[in-house]
Parts: C-alpha cells; sequence; structure tokens
C-alpha cells in the first residue's frame, strides 16, 4: 500500500490548483489531509465532520459504510466539507492517479461551495459550529442522562426535512404570536361635514351594528398562523410548549438541515460540475501515457450507472458537457427551436465558443430542479437514452413504460423537488380553537407513505402536546390523518 508523504501530496496539490486557477475555477482555500480507510469510514458516517453529537444512527451508518467497503460493494475516495477553508479528505491507499483525479475533483467541488447562491446563505465555519453542538448536547446528556436526551434526539432527526429551503432567500415579517395581533380598529361613527347632519348618517341602529362588528371581530381569533408556513421546525420551536434544552436542540436539527439542504438540492449539479473538471484536468494537463488506462477505468467506474437508479455523478456530468457544446456550437434560441431537420441539426455548428461561459453562468445561479428543467432537452434524453421505466411484476424485469421525453422530464424533477420528501405546511396551529395543530400536505401527484406519516404524527405530538391533524390525498380522496396521544383516526372528507 502507498504512504504518501505531506510533501508528496502538497506537490501534487499545487500543480493541480494551478491548472484549477489557469480554467477559470476560484475554489475556497483547502485543507487536504491523508486519512486511513478506517477514518474515512467514521469522517463519511459524520457526514465528513471529525466531530458530532453523540446518537445511534451514526454508529449504524459507520458499519453500512464499513462492511460495503470490506465487501467491496463501494469505496470513498474523497471527502470534502463546505467550510472556509474547506476540508478534504483523501485515502492513503489511493494510486497516484486517484490521488491527482480526486484533488482536482475536490478543488471543483470547494469551486462550487463558494460560487454556486444556493451556497450562499450556508454556515461557513460549521466545523466549529458542529463541534458547539456536540458540546452542547454533551452537557445536556450529563444533566438529563442519554435516555432521555437520545429519545428527544430520535424524535428530532424524524423530523429534520420538516423546512422551508427558500426560506433563507425570502425577507420575513415579523413573526407575532396570536395574542400579540391585534384586530384592525373599526370606525364606529362615519365621518361628517356638519354636525347637524350626524343623526342622519350616524343613525343609532348603524352605530349599534357597527359596535356588534367590532365586538365579533375583536372574539374571533386571527389566523394562527397567518399564513401557511412551510418551516415546521421553526414552528415547533417558536410555539411548541417545549423545555429549554429542548428547544435548543431542535434548534441545532434544524440548523444542520439548512447547512446539508443546499447540498441535496445541488447533488446533481455539484458532482457532476466535480466530474467535469477533474475530466477536463487530467485529461488536458496531468494523464501520462502509462496512466491512461488506469485512469479511464476510474473515471469509467465514477461514471457507472446503477440498473433503474439515477447516478447524479453520470446525469450531472454529461449535461454539463451537452450544455458546453450546444453553446459552443450555438445550438440554443429561436433558430436552433424551430428547425426541425434532423440532418441540419446533427451539423449544425456556429462555432459561437459559449460553453464555458455558459457552464459558469448556469452554475453560479441554478439548482437540480432549474439544471434538468432547463436543460434536459429531447436530444439529449434519445442520445442518452433516458427512459420511464416500471417493473413488471409478472416478468420479475425493469420495462420501459414511456419513451416521452417530458415524463422522464417530469419523473425526475418529481425525485428531486422538496428532495424526494413530502411538502408538508403548518395550516392551523389553535384548530378549533382548542390548540391543537393542523398540517397539510401539498399532493404533488405521489401519495403518502401512510404508516411514516403516522409514526411521524406520533412523533410532532410528542414536541405539541395536543392532537395533531395532517390533510392529504389518499387514491384521489381528501383525507385527514389524526393522532390525539393514544389512537389513530382517519377521515375522509367531502
Amino acid at each position: 500500500m502507498v504512504r504518501w508523504t505531506h510533501d508528496q501530496i502538497q506537490d501534487v496539490v499545487q500543480e493541480v490548483y494551478e491548472y484549477v486557477l489557469q480554467e477559470g475555477l476560484d475554489p475556497l482555500e483547502t485543507v487536504f489531509e491523508i486519512v486511513d480507510y478506517e477514518t474515512m469510514n467514521e469522517l463519511a458516517a459524520y457526514a465528513g465532520f471529525p466531530k458530532r453529537y453523540p446518537h445511534w444512527s451514526f454508529g449504524m451508518e459507520y458499519e453500512y459504510i464499513r462492511q460495503s467497503y470490506r465487501y467491496g460493494l463501494h469505496r470513498i475516495y474523497e471527502m470534502v466539507v463546505n467550510n472556509d477553508p474547506a476540508y478534504a479528505y483523501l485515502l492513503e491507499s489511493n494510486t497516484w492517479v486517484d490521488q491527482k483525479m480526486v484533488i482536482a475533483h475536490v478543488f471543483a467541488h470547494s469551486d462550487f461551495f463558494k460560487n454556486n447562491a444556493w451556497f450562499s446563505k450556508t454556515n461557513r465555519k460549521m466545523i466549529d459550529t458542529m463541534a458547539n453542538h456536540e458540546a452542547t448536547i454533551q452537557t445536556y446528556i450529563e444533566r438529563y442522562g442519554p435516555e432521555e436526551v437520545e429519545s428527544f434526539l430520535d424524535i428530532c432527526l424524524s423530523l429534520e426535512d420538516l423546512i422551508d429551503f427558500h426560506s433563507l432567500f425570502i425577507p420575513r415579517k415579523s413573526r407575532q404570536k396570536p395574542e400579540e395581533v391585534q384586530p384592525r380598529p373599526t370606525p364606529v361613527k362615519l365621518k361628517v361635514p356638519r354636525p347637524y347632519l350626524d343623526p342622519y348618517i350616524n343613525p343609532p341602529e348603524f352605530i349599534e351594528a357597527q359596535k356588534q362588528q367590532h365586538e365579533k371581530k375583536r372574539q374571533t381569533p386571527p389566523p394562527f398562523p397567518i399564513a401557511p408556513e412551510k418551516d415546521v421546525l421553526l414552528f415547533l420551536i417558536e410555539h411548541a410548549p417545549l423545555e429549554n434544552w429542548q428547544k435548543v436542540i431542535l434548534s441545532i436539527m434544524r440548523d444542520e438541515s439548512y447547512y446539508f439542504a443546499p447540498q441535496r438540492a445541488t447533488q446533481v449539479m455539484n458532482e457532476g460540475w466535480a466530474t467535469f473538471w477533474h475530466s477536463r484536468i487530467m485529461t488536458r494537463y496531468l494523464l501520462k501515457d502509462s496512466e491512461v488506462i488506469e485512469y479511464a477505468d476510474k473515471h469509467s467506474g465514477v461514471l457507472a450507472a446503477p440498473p433503474h437508479r439515477l447516478n447524479p455523478y453520470k446525469l450531472g456530468y454529461a449535461l454539463w458537457k451537452d450544455i458546453e457544446e450546444r453553446w459552443n456550437k450555438g445550438r440554443f434560441g429561436p433558430e436552433w427551436e424551430a428547425c426541425d431537420d434532423m440532418k441540419v441539426k446533427t451539423q449544425w455548428d456556429r462555432k459561437l465558443g459559449l460553453g464555458l461561459q455558459k457552464i459558469f453562468e448556469v452554475r453560479r445561479f441554478a439548482n437540480d430542479l432549474t439544471f434538468i428543467d432547463q436543460f434536459l432537452t429531447e436530444e439529449f434524453c434519445n442520445r442518452h437514452k433516458l427512459f420511464v421505466y416500471q417493473y413488471n411484476r409478472e416478468t420479475g424485469y425493469y420495462e420501459i413504460k414511456d419513451r416521452d421525453y417530458r415524463k422522464v422530464k417530469q419523473q425526475l424533477l418529481l425525485q428531486l423537488t422538496n428532495f424526494g420528501k413530502p411538502i408538508i405546511y403548518v395550516q392551523d396551529g389553535n384548530y378549533k380553537n382548542r390548540g391543537e395543530l393542523y398540517l397539510k400536505h401539498k399532493h404533488e401527484g405521489v401519495d403518502l407513505d401512510i404508516p411514516y406519516a403516522k409514526e411521524t404524527l406520533k412523533h410532532i405530538y410528542a414536541l405539541w402536546k395536543r392532537p395533531v391533524h395532517l390533510e392529504t390525498v389518499l387514491q384521489n380522496r381528501r383525507r385527514v390523518l389524526t393522532y390525539d396521544g393514544g389512537s389513530h383516526l382517519e377521515v375522509q372528507m367531502a
């Protein structure tokens, strides 16, 4: 096994970094460390961080990664953490070709972290923050006991997807509790130009009606929340009857969810971007003749597509290559769209050379949804043989269900919308004026997993301490699922 010295790695890092800058990338300052596979597995279980709060789920993830490595099911060559400076971990058993490839790959990730708009609100000192989170939760474990804290962590982690990823980019009005919201004053008397006209403009019966209307409005509680709230975790932090330490832990889980959200929202773009640039830098600058076959084998392994599953490296890389080619050859705009002669389209080349400029522009503003929606074209689907598949129970095989590229795009977007998780809103925090919580599922064509939804309601009830309702659509019918602390109910709505 190769034993890399610090100087050897730094020489490669410096060489790759010069080519990275030459190609126009602008990465964060990046610190590289060499680790053995056991340490790499530990870091992977902690999502790349050297310290996380104690929880059984990390041990389970570590064991899964360790066994996968042991049986040759996968191997982690590198990890990089969105931080400033970024931290990258390289596997000590990597070959010389591996190290050059993954260092280029890491710098491209670092460039993406720094320059993509969806990462602009992330905490750039998250390694320190994670360590602080660990210390805080460890203090609570010592104070309240491991069982109670771990049980509460289980609840929080089951709800970690109930955030509003876009809320960080939307200015918010001040948030008010229901008792702080005052009804608008209602004018009791209309303004009159002359005092003698007052009995005619404001007769007694009119005044009495105005008073009754004002009293009715005063007694009617205002909507709570004023508008549907997608950030369910924040709503629970602000309004659930939690102890202070519980609010702190729930806030920690929410902060970490928002930190990881941009990585989940740009996985196809980010992995494709890193693969695009390691391929370009390796083939243009770093490969020696004796290394070509080894590199081709490793690169093809990155792009290998598991059967009937999305490989973000492969799809992202192919889309970045396609965008570069299209804008280099001018295959965009009204004239290109209007052309229906496939022979002309095949030979189309306006030699614009705008490919790199375009991909840097897309890298700055897009996420996976906009990336695929805008750039996954009919020609791309046909060239890469992208179809909608469906499992046939009779034959035991997956078969092509649809070849329409719009259906392919629709299915991909459905998988990626809200990270593939259901969209849940807080509709009413004082349902029927009984302090009950009413949630609403935004149905996007896929029914909820009912057993999972019921367990989630139980966990929300543990925080809210009052019955929790969830409105959804099941088999094209509106249903309300309820958990009252002892049993589950399901009511079909008209």
